[in-house]
C-alpha cells in the first residue's frame, strides 16, 4: 500500500509495491510509474485511492531526465513461469519521498486503472490465444517428426502423428486456439469500430458489445491456454517434461495469465454481475439472436448445417445459464461465487464455437483450389470442436444450475 502527502503542487509517495513488471531497467532513458495511493485524509476503501505519475528520474529544467526520485526496486521475485520478463518489488519514499504527479482527479483513480486494465483484460487474452497457438505449432513438429509404434495400413513404424490418440490432442489444440481467436479477434474489432466510426450509434453498440466479451476472452481465453499448453507437453511425451524441447517453459508461461489483471473468478463476476444482471441479460440476448441468425445462414450446406445445429444447442444452454442466473442470482449469497465460473465458461464453450463456426462458413465460399482446401481444414476444425469441445457445455450448465449449498457445505474450519 502507498500514501501519499501533499508536497506544494505535487505529492510525495511512500509505501511499496510488489509484482511490478520490468520495474526499474537500463533499456530507455527514464522508466515512469503509474501508482495508486491514498492521499493522507482520503475516504477510507476504493472511493479514496488517486493515481500518480511517478518517474525514476524527475525532469530538470531542459525537460530531460535529471534527478534521481526516490523509488528502487529492492527484490526480484522468484515465480513459475514468465522468466524472461523480470517482476520487482518497488519501495517509494524509502528517504526523502518519491516525488508523484496527480493524474486525472483526486480519488477517481480506481476509475483511471479500469480504463488501462480493461485494455490490458483483452491483451492477456491474446497472450492466451498467442501461447496456445505457440504450443501447438511446437506439438504439431514434433508429431510429424517423432517417429514410434505401427499404424494399421502403412507398412514400418510411423509418425505419432498418425496415431489416433495423438491426432484427437493435436485437434482439441488446434480447434480451442482457433476458437479463441475467432472470439477474440471478433471482441477486438468491436474496439476498432467504437473508437474509429464517426457513427455515435455504431460506437455505443461495439463499446456494449466489447464489455459483453472482455472477461469473457480474458476469463476463458486464458483457461483454455492451460489446456492447450498442458496438451502440447503431453503430445511430447516424457520430452515434454524435459527442458529441451520447450514444451514445458509455454505451460509454465501460461499458468499466469488465469491470474493478473483480475483472476478468473474475478472476470467471471464480472460477467455474471455487472454484463448479465445489471443489464438485465439484454446485451448477451441480442448476441446469442445474432449467432441464432448465423446458424440460420449456414443450412443450406449439409455439413456446416451438422456445425450449425450443434452450435444453436449449444446457445440454447447458454441463453438458459443466463436465465438460470437472472431468476436465482439473489437466492442465496454464494449463488454468484458457486455458479459465476461455470458460466464465464459455459458462455466461452459457446460463443468460441458459434465464432468458429462463422469463420468456417465464411472460408467454404471461398471455391478457388487454394480457397477450397483451407474451407475444408475450416470446416473439419469446427465440426471436430463441435463433436469433441462444445458438449462441455452440457457439464458447465448442469454445474452452475446446481444448489449454491453444495458449495458452502463444509465448514471452513474443517479444510
Amino acid at each position: 500500500a502507498c500514501r501519499a502527502e501533499r508536497d506544494g503542487d505535487q505529492f510525495r509517495l511512500r509505501g511499496s509495491k510488489i509484482f511490478i513488471t520490468w520495474g526499474d531497467h537500463e533499456l530507455s532513458g527514464n522508466v515512469i510509474h503509474t501508482v495508486l495511493a491514498r492521499i493522507d485524509g482520503a475516504p477510507e476503501g476504493v472511493r479514496g485511492i488517486s493515481m500518480f505519475l511517478v518517474p525514476k528520474f524527475l525532469l530538470d529544467e531542459n525537460g530531460e531526465p535529471g534527478e534521481r526520485n526516490d523509488v528502487y526496486a529492492t527484490a526480484l521475485e522468484h515465480k513459475l513461469g514468465i522468466h524472461g520478463s523480470p517482476t520487482a518489488v518497488m519501495n517509494f519514499g524509502d528517504n526523502e519521498g518519491a516525488v508523484g504527479y496527480l493524474i486525472g482527479e483526486e480519488n477517481k483513480g480506481l476509475f483511471a486503472m479500469f480504463t488501462m486494465m480493461n485494455h490490458a483484460r483483452m491483451e492477456v487474452g491474446l497472450q492466451g490465444v498467442a501461447i496456445s497457438e505457440r504450443a501447438y505449432q511446437l506439438a504439431r513438429s514434433y508429431a510429424n517428426e517423432r517417429v514410434q509404434g505401427r499404424v494399421p495400413g502403412q507398412d514400418g513404424r510411423a509418425p505419432i502423428i498418425h496415431h489416433g490418440d495423438v491426432r484427437r490432442m493435436l485437434m482439441l489444440m488446434r480447434c480451442q486456439v482457433e476458437a479463441m481467436r475467432a472470439l477474440a479477434y471478433s471482441a477486438a474489432g468491436k474496439d476498432d469500430t467504437e473508437h474509429n466510426t464517426t457513427d455515435t450509434e455504431v460506437a455505443t453498440a461495439a463499446g456494449k458489445r466489447l464489455s459483453l466479451l472482455t472477461p469473457v476472452v480474458k476469463g476463458w481465453c486464458t483457461e483454455t491456454s492451460e489446456q492447450v499448453t498442458s496438451l502440447g507437453i503431453q503430445i511430447h511425451g516424457g520430452m515434454g517434461f524435459v527442458e529441451e524441447t520447450g514444451a514445458a517453459q509455454y505451460y509454465r508461461d501460461a499458468r499466469i495469465l488465469t491470474i493478473y489483471e483480475g483472476t478468473s473468478g474475478i472476470q467471471a463476476g464480472d460477467f455474471a454481475g455487472r454484463k448479465i444482471l445489471a443489464d438485465e441479460g439484454r446485451e448477451l440476448g441480442l448476441l446469442i439472436s445474432e449467432l441464432r441468425e448465423l446458424c440460420d445462414s449456414m443450412q443450406g450446406d449439409e455439413q456446416l448445417g451438422a456445425i450449425a445445429s450443434a452450435v444453436r444447442g449449444g446457445l440454447d444452454q447458454l441463453e438458459n445459464g443466463m436465465n438460470w442466473l437472472i431468476e436465482n442470482a439473489t437466492a442465496n449469497p454464494a449463488t454468484m461465487g458457486s455458479a459465476g465460473f461455470n458460466l464465464l465458461m459455459l458462455a466461452g464453450t459457446v460463443l468460441g464455437g458459434a465464432y468458429l463456426a462463422k469463420a468456417a462458413s465464411i472460408a467454404v465460399s471461398d471455391t478457388s483450389s487454394a480457397g477450397e482446401s483451407f474451407g475444408k481444414a475450416k470446416r473439419a476444425t469446427a465440426a471436430f470442436y463441435c463433436a469433441h469441445v462444445l458438449p462441455r457445455a452440457h457439464g458447465f450448465l448442469a454445474a452452475m444450475t446446481s444448489d449454491a449449498d453444495l458449495t458452502m457445505a463444509i465448514s471452513a474450519d474443517s479444510f
